[in-house]
């Protein structure tokens, strides 16, 4: 007989993350309590979730027996030390994505939850994409014959500073390969499993920056297979996010996913489909299926972010596997860093 308790869960940031990504889950999923939200100086909070405690600091939080779940969505700088914090606290953790600044640190926080018997997961919310998903589903039904070449892209058009110093400042774990590559590169692990070598250009293209804002990265499979990730902030027109070339023929997908944008409009999620499949297509599926070559236009179903949350539930209560363990996203931060190593060094980096 499965359990019902509800989770008393507290968020460390009532940032972008903390309102679009977070809360709004937390508070809709029945079976978790949006118990603790730390703003600093602000109030914002209260205007949405009243019935949740105001912290004005981590150390508050973190003292909050009631509290059996936290979620680690400040800074990429602070994610080590409030992470490790909660775990020595007796408290289940889930961490923002990028995991944190080094590998070094991954692996401390993976050992350290593992020691303690604590759930310890990292918000992939990436892997809930229907877009992404549809890309998963072309892999898993060989829909292509034997892969030869897989693109995953990541664009925006930001010419300028976001102003958001801890992702482009002058900070260990700022830059668009830290940010943004960190969801292409879990997916490519998802997708294909841990690569044999890395090599890449990794460099800042906006004038008076910092921080990486563009990104290529070449992942070495055994052949005759490889992986390229890339991102870049100028890129006006929209790419196809994915492309899947194989000995059969090709799969183009967009990135399509509209749950990001319909959050930023206030829109309430649920556990059901909250968000209709829009109509036309956002993809192209060229192969031979039964001996005749296929050429149709795709659309993929929008996915759901709250299925993250339903199934850290299900493994923190009902014993199932943990959506996004540590020990994966050690595996993500391994390749940053080989990738950094790489383009600092201008070679190809064996892992």
């Amino acid at each position: 007989m499965l359990n019902n308790r509800i989770i008393n869960t507290g968020i460390c940031s009532y940032g972008m993350s903390g309102k679009i990504f977070h809360a709004p889950f937390i508070h809709a999923h029945p079976l978790f309590n949006l118990s603790a939200i730390v703003e600093r100086h602000r109030d914002e909070s209260r205007a949405k979730y009243p019935d949740s405690k105001l912290y004005r600091s981590f150390e508050e939080l973190l003292a909050d027996k009631d509290i059996e779940l936290i979620v680690v969505n400040t800074p990429v700088q602070t994610h080590f030390e409030y992470a490790k914090a909660a775990l020595n606290a007796g408290k289940h953790v889930i961490v923002e994505k990028p995991f944190t600044v080094t590998a070094e640190e991954a692996q401390i926080l993976d050992d350290l939850a593992k020691e303690k018997n604590l759930f310890l997961s990292v918000y992939q919310n990436r892997r809930y994409d229907g877009d992404f998903k549809a890309l998963k589903d072309v892999v898993s039904e060989n829909l292509l014959g034997e892969l030869k070449e897989a693109e995953l892209r990541y664009d925006r058009y930001r010419p300028g500073h976001s102003g958001k110093d801890h992702k482009e400042g002058d900070k260990p774990g700022a830059g668009n390969l830290h940010d943004l590559g960190a969801h292409l590169i879990d997916q490519a692990i998802q997708l294909f499993g841990f690569p044999e070598a890395v090599f890449a250009d990794v460099f800042t293209m906006r004038k008076d920056m910092i921080a990486n804002d563009y990104f290529e990265v070449l992942l070495y499979y055994p052949r005759p297979f490889r992986v390229r990730i890339k991102g870049t902030v100028f890129a006006r027109e929209q790419y196809y996010a994915y492309i899947l070339q194989g000995e059969n023929g090709t799969f183009m997908q967009q990135r399509s996913d509209l749950q990001e944008a319909r959050l930023m409009a206030d829109e309430v999620p649920s556990l059901g489909t909250w968000i209709p499949t829009p109509q036309g297509h956002d993809g192209i599926l060229h192969t031979i299926i039964n001996g005749e070559p296929v050429r149709k236009e795709t659309r993929s179903t929008m996915g759901n972010y709250m299925d993250y949350y339903e199934d850290v539930y299900q493994a923190l209560v009902n014993g199932a596997p943990n959506p996004v363990p540590a020990s994966q996203a050690v595996l993500t931060m391994r390749i940053i860093e080989a990738a950094l190593k790489s383009s600092a060094e201008k070679r190809v980096i064996t892992l």
